[in-house]
């Protein structure tokens, strides 16, 4: 059988050694040290925000910045449903409560006129939401200014899911950036990694400063361990942010090399009856996922059937996200749905992408895919 074509393996660039080596020659294999830093403010400066907080996952992230914004048991927070569980279970680590608002056509994320209409339906009910994450699904920018417009005329504060997202742009803007507060994920399949890892970022210094307190167990200032408020153990490790450092260095070939991989895609499988995520006006998407959907009209041929082709040959895809309204464990949760995301869900697979695939490897998923549908 032929080597596994994955779909979206980590890509190492070559300096990730030499700076992980460097904190074994100096030690510091903690939660703590020189490449924390660094790694911190190169993010912050790459996506131009001021500040910058390294932690162990983007779900973390998420976690942190809700609590930073006063969620608490009993509360409502809005959330994207087309996407993966991380951006709202922390939701439900609070108490409180998912609302899930649906998809646009146009980029596959959350639809601003039904934001609206969950806002005001949920404050009539006395239970106005505390917050709103917004997902930029598979890299692809939302209508941000939009979404801003109207989280801005009801004071709901966004924290900005950009954990699919680092290296795409709406206005030539990063991704992030938009929210009051922002979230990266470097999770292995993740456009760069850190093996595990993620980051909230924001311009509110104070915000930063309370995130990195409470992800080193809120451990206040005195000689003795002494805690007022509960903390987590959320810290990114020196080893850690040291592969994120060479990761960084490369983010720009690995954005280039994902968009060439949709192309390619694009252009060869153009005659079939299928259709991609969209990139509109002034989105940059960095195409960390090249996603397809079936057309409606072909009813015979279903994404299972390419999966499992796929699979025949050795080569990994996946569905697209099951949306979270879909899900068992949220079925109680109130959400507002005009069935993009269901269909989408119904009709579409994610295919390899991985930014060290050759020609011949992407020649070879677009051949399996023909097969099936022609």
């Amino acid at each position: 059988m032929s080597q596994r074509i994955y779909l979206s393996p980590p890509h190492m660039g070559g300096d990730e050694i030499k700076f992980v080596q460097e904190a074994f020659d100096t030690n510091w294999v903690s939660p703590a040290g020189p490449h924390i830093d660094a790694f911190e403010k190169e993010l912050a400066q790459y996506n131009g925000i001021e500040y910058c907080a390294a932690l162990s996952s983007g779900t973390a992230a998420i976690h942190l910045a809700l609590i930073i914004l006063g969620v608490e048991r009993g509360d409502e927070v809005i959330c994207s449903t087309f996407t993966f569980s991380g951006s709202c279970n922390p939701i439900v680590y609070l108490g409180a409560t998912p609302v899930f608002v649906d998809s646009e056509s146009d980029t596959w994320n959350m639809d601003p006129d039904l934001l609206e209409e969950a806002i005001v339906a949920r404050i009539k009910v006395g239970k106005k939401p505390k917050a709103i994450i917004l997902v930029h699904l598979y890299g692809m920018p939302a209508k941000i200014n939009l979404i801003s417009e109207i989280a801005k005329k009801y004071e709901i504060p966004i924290v900005e899911d950009a954990a699919e997202a680092l290296g795409s742009k709406y206005n030539n803007q990063k991704l992030g950036t938009f929210g009051d507060l922002g979230v990266y994920s470097f999770n292995g399949n993740k456009i760069i990694t850190t093996s595990g890892g993620g980051a909230l970022v924001s311009r509110n210094e104070k915000w930063i400063q309370k995130a990195r307190f409470l992800a080193t167990q809120a451990r206040d200032h005195a000689p003795h361990y002494q805690h007022s408020e509960i903390g987590y153990n959320y810290r990114l490790s020196n080893i850690s942010a040291g592969i994120g450092r060479g990761q960084l260095q490369v983010l720009e070939q690995r954005v280039a090399r994902k968009r060439q991989i949709f192309e390619k895609y694009r252009s060869a499988l153009s005659g079939l009856p299928v259709s991609f995520q969209p990139e509109q006006g002034v989105s940059f998407s960095n195409r960390w996922l090249t996603t397809v959907v079936l057309n409606s009209e072909n009813q015979s041929v279903k994404p299972l059937d390419i999966i499992q082709n796929l699979e025949k040959h050795n080569i990994e895809s996946r569905p697209l996200w099951k949306p979270m309204h879909l899900q068992s464990v949220f079925k109680s949760a109130p959400a507002f749905v005009n069935g993009v995301s269901e269909r989408l869900f119904k009709n579409g697979l994610c295919l390899p992408s991985g930014t060290a695939m050759n020609e011949r490897e992407v020649e070879d998923v677009v051949t399996k895919v023909q097969e099936v549908i022609a």
